[in-house]
């Protein structure tokens, strides 16, 4: 039985050139196109020309100049009406009203009854003014006759000839008759210009002030940056928050809401205007909109600061200049006036610039110090900057202890009596043995005071830089006390605490600086005890909180709102040292970048008003180093850093045995030495931590040590 086979599926090999059939393939042309019809291509070259960026411009002109011509007149009309009538005080006695002043309601109606009874007295004076106006036209022609046929007949007797009697006369009337002419030959062309000039006026005041709608205002004025400051733009601004009483109260104000505003000043880079809140409106409810505000005034968050006057119910706002906090505000005057001294006493520290652009300088005398920020913003450089400038008064001794140790305060070096400098715990160790030598320092002064009222003392300057590690410190004396910590038992902390109790008496001073404040590295009663405290960015309210106190955030202080890495140098301060604005709590001040090797150059002019200064360093230079040792200590808490790092700190910690010699390979074989090397992270050669830790370990067990030397 055969069975036929049915494929399904059509084969895809081709048929073999013997048996393939020849096909003729007849491709048609293709049809011709369409024709566009007329209506369509008219259409598209309307939309192109009305589209077309020139045509848009054009329109944004017309508009824009018609409207300023129209709305000026407006404008001078508005000014006009109320020149002449009392819709002004009006509409400031509903607005006070509205806002619930009802003091400054009867201040304006008061105005307003005098500005009444004065119109009335000119109106009626208008009854007798013209028989006056008459009187006097008569008397003054009178006169004027007079005093030409006087003059005439001098003329007459002068030159004998009784003609000239009248000249003078003859000629005044002439001359009113050429003024006649010329009048009659201006008056035509006049009718004509005269309104053109009118216009051209009008356009004028509405051109001055943008009196037409954003889409038709040049690109560089309706730009959302630098857009100027002017009342209606701040009470838009204001109105827009969200507060319901405040959007509600300015609707109800007859001018708008412009009586809240006083005036808008000039301020440094920017302007500032004090805001009168109405009823129902608190201070702080506009301070937590400072984003919201900002934007709607077409400024960054930064651009705008909100500050608490001593006037009730009033907020004053800095508006900064588009950009203008991003330039640099130039060179310290410790590095440009090279003849430039100090006085402890009476002198003031150039810090920087505030926001209005004035010089912010500072007194220290007998004020303990505080600064504060996160890590790489300016701390150390505000810091060593107000030590510059005093190291130039001779006077004043300076203790240092730089925490960091990668020789920021090396120019220090013959003019500090103890300079200290290093990350490791013996540092800090060391660190507050010579804060506790300050405090035995300042119990002998008052000793000596107790004997000696009149005597006076030199100035004592102690400063610990990276205060954070003597507070975080885990070692334990062999008093079975801790050196770190916030407790009773804490030796830096109680040290910190005497001196700041009683120091200023005697002048000896606490300056610290220290990093991303917490209450563990930085505890409450050290931080109250600063009388100057100044904050660099931070990253929340309640570090700022715990950096310049509550009465300075509560007053608008704002180091939380400051940017990271754009805002450098930037302190918010609270002393009463410095200048601050009536009713504020705390100041924004830009201060002065002063690098290295300025900062060197000014440290060598205070050495020559000095005798000389033998300064006294944590490690003595002749003796030997342990070099795997001093690599774990310059490594501190960070996981890794480059060896370039690496050997920069150890030049720090001891420029003698770490000099020249040590290089990238010498410290690559020390590793190598006790079973460890370095490692390459991202293309770059850096030392781990946990491999010195490792290194450590396996030198202890074979019992061999590598020295520096």
């Amino acid at each position: 039985m055969s069975e036929n086979v049915v494929h399904l599926h059509k084969p895809t090999d081709p048929p073999t050139p013997d048996a393939a059939p020849t096909v003729l393939t007849v491709v048609p042309d293709a049809p011709p196109a369409r024709p566009v019809p007329l209506w369509v291509r008219s259409g598209r070259a309307v939309k192109t020309a009305v589209t077309h960026e020139t045509t848009k411009a054009t329109i944004r002109a017309a508009a824009r100049h018609s409207l300023y011509t129209f709305n000026g007149g407006r404008i001078v009309a508005r000014r006009t009406w109320d020149g002449r009538t009392g819709a002004r005080y009006e509409r400031m006695i509903r607005a006070a009203e509205a806002s619930g002043n009802l003091e400054a309601a009867e201040v304006w109606e008061e105005r307003l009854q005098r500005f009444r009874a004065a119109r009335h007295h000119r109106r009626m004076d208008l009854l007798h003014s013209p028989v006056e106006a008459a009187k006097g036209v008569g008397v003054g022609v009178g006169m004027g006759v007079s005093v030409l046929v006087a003059l005439g007949v001098v003329m007459a007797i002068n030159t004998g000839h009784v003609g000239d009697v009248i000249t003078p006369l003859s000629a005044t009337i002439d001359f009113i008759a050429l003024l006649i002419r010329i009048v009659q030959i201006v008056w035509g062309p006049a009718l004509t210009i005269g309104p053109l000039l009118a216009l051209l006026a009008l356009w004028s005041v509405g051109c001055k002030q943008h009196a037409a709608p954003a889409w038709a205002l040049p690109a560089n004025v309706r730009s959302s940056e630098g857009e100027p400051i002017t009342p209606s733009i701040v009470v838009k601004a204001l109105r827009d928050l969200g507060i319901a009483p405040l959007k509600n109260a300015i609707k109800e104000m007859g001018d708008a809401g412009a009586s809240m505003l006083g005036p808008i000043r000039i301020a440094g880079c920017g302007v500032e205007v004090d805001v009168t809140l109405p009823s129902g409106v608190a201070t702080n409810e506009v301070q937590n909109k400072r984003r919201k505000l900002a934007e709607n005034l077409t400024r960054h968050e930064h651009e705008v600061f909100i500050t608490i006057p001593e006037a009730a119910r009033t907020v004053r706002l800095w508006i900064a200049d588009s950009g203008a906090l991003d330039e640099p505000i130039g060179p310290s005057p410790l590095v440009t006036d090279e003849t430039m001294t100090a006085n402890y006493k009476t002198g003031k520290a150039p810090w920087g610039q505030d926001l209005r652009g004035d010089a912010a300088t500072i007194s220290l005398y007998q004020r303990h110090l505080l600064v504060t920020g996160l890590s790489n913003q300016g701390k150390t450089a505000a810091l060593r900057a107000l030590a510059l400038w005093l190291a130039l008064d001779r006077s004043v001794q300076f203790w240092i202890a730089d925490l960091k140790g990668i020789g920021d305060w090396a120019m220090f070096d013959g003019i500090a009596q103890v300079l200290i400098e290093g990350p490791s715990d013996d540092h800090v160790i060391q660190a507050t043995e010579m804060v506790e030598d300050a405090v035995e320092e300042m119990n002998r002064r008052i000793e000596d005071r107790r004997r000696d009222p009149s005597i006076v003392f030199e100035p004592l300057i102690v400063v610990v830089d990276e205060a954070q590690l003597a507070f975080m410190c885990p070692v334990i004396g062999d008093d079975k006390r801790p050196y770190g910590g916030s407790k009773a038992t804490s030796r830096y902390f109680m040290a910190v605490r005497k001196i700041h109790n009683q120091g200023r008496a005697v002048d000896v001073l606490m300056w610290q600086g220290t990093q991303d404040p917490t209450d563990q590295n930085l505890p409450k009663l050290v931080r109250e005890g600063a009388h100057t405290r100044a904050s660099l960015v931070l990253g929340t309210e309640s570090q700022a909180r715990m950096a310049l106190g509550d009465k300075a955030v509560d007053g608008g202080a704002a180091p939380h709102l400051l940017r990271q890495g754009l805002d450098k140098g930037t302190l918010v301060v609270a002393s009463d040292g410095i200048t601050i604005p009536a009713g504020q709590a705390s100041i924004t001040v830009r201060t002065h970048f002063i690098d290295d090797e300025p900062a060197a150059e000014i440290a060598d002019r205070a050495k020559a008003l000095r005798d000389g200064v033998a300064t006294l360093r944590v490690v003595d230079q002749g003796e030997e180093r342990d070099a795997l040792a001093d690599v774990a200590a310059v490594l501190g808490d960070a996981p890794r850093l480059r060896t370039n790092e690496v050997l920069k700190r150890l030049h720090a910690l001891d420029a003698k045995a770490y000099g020249d010699q040590w290089t990238n390979d010498r410290l690559k074989r020390l590793l190598e030495e006790h079973g460890e090397e370095p490692k390459k992270s991202h293309g770059v050669m850096v030392i781990h931590r946990d491999h010195v830790l490792r290194a450590l370990v396996n030198r202890d067990e074979n019992g061999s040590v590598s020295a520096a030397e």
